[in-house]
């Protein structure tokens, strides 16, 4: 590395910018996925109605809470017995807006193996009780944290996630891959319901990946594209900014986020998640 301030600009570049990039003709060389398929499923189910019940000893559930607060207020997850899908709980998640600091609640399950060639479906019910525009909040995120450049500081864990789009539909953002969001206008996401999401994605650094979004049923989104970071992408972003950076092999996404996986809205977001599951395969 150079300088501090340049390893900050590539940063920014890498977390925030999204760029229209061309495929780096990796199509011959998409390795197969020999993993064991991975299956996690979880209704937020409790014995004593207690949030410690989720993180069991074994890791079998969930590993992680992701709370970062802004300075106004605290955010909060906790179960739910009162607004559910199925059965007697839910997870409960408020979020405040942002200030200086960016607003996050979610829930995390690590230890799934996604590598290129993999497919990977995420499916969640949501009930966001709000009537705002809640453009740009963030409600999953899938992740490669192992990939990102050791010698670089400030892990941005590269992946891609589920977004709200303008008048709430909900699309693919593809910004902290280098790649532009997928939208669509054909449903918005419906409000103080349950709303089932299905996420599918065969993962692939360049255009021969797949991206499919089906809400409450109905395929919104099925289009062709990369989901995964491509090395040659950001060597050459990294090059611009004076600086090198090698992802690191294998590509494989590791963990999933659930929740406000990030809050920029100007509202107060009450949501409530039920009957999560994931299959990579």
């Amino acid at each position: 590395m150079k300088t501090s301030s340049r390893t900050q600009h590539i940063l920014f570049a890498l977390a925030s910018t999204v760029f229209t990039l061309f495929s780096c003709g990796q199509d011959d060389d998409i390795a197969i996925n020999t993993n064991t398929p991975f299956q996690f499923e979880d209704g937020f189910e409790s014995i004593n109605n207690d949030l410690s019940d989720l993180f069991v000893a074994d890791g079998s559930r969930w590993t992680n809470i992701q709370l970062v607060h802004p300075n106004t207020a605290d955010n909060t997850i906790e179960l739910s017995t009162t607004t559910v899908s199925e059965r007697d709980y839910s997870l409960k998640i408020t979020a405040q807006p942002s200030d200086d600091i960016l607003s996050k609640a979610d829930i995390e399950k690590g230890g799934l193996s996604a590598p290129i060639g993999s497919t990977i479906t995420i499916e969640a019910k949501f009930y966001i009780d709000s009537t705002e525009d809640l453009q740009d909040l963030f409600l999953i995120d899938l992740e490669c944290c192992s990939c990102w450049d050791p010698s670089v500081p400030d892990n941005q864990c590269p992946g891609i996630r589920l977004k709200m789009g303008s008048d709430n539909y909900l699309s693919i953002e593809r910004g902290k891959i280098l790649g532009t969001t997928i939208s669509q206008t054909q449903i918005p996401f419906p409000l103080q319901e349950w709303v089932n999401v299905k996420w599918i994605t065969t993962l692939s650094p360049d255009e021969s990946g797949a991206n499919s979004l089906v809400i409450n049923g109905t395929e919104v989104i099925n289009e062709p594209g990369k989901n995964m970071p491509n090395a040659e992408e950001f060597r050459r972003e990294a090059e611009m900014q004076g600086i090198s950076f090698d992802l690191q092999e294998p590509l494989v996404y590791e963990r999933i986020q659930i929740g406000a996986t990030a809050n920029p809205t100007e509202h107060e977001i009450v949501m409530y998640v039920d009957d999560f599951k994931v299959n990579v395969e």
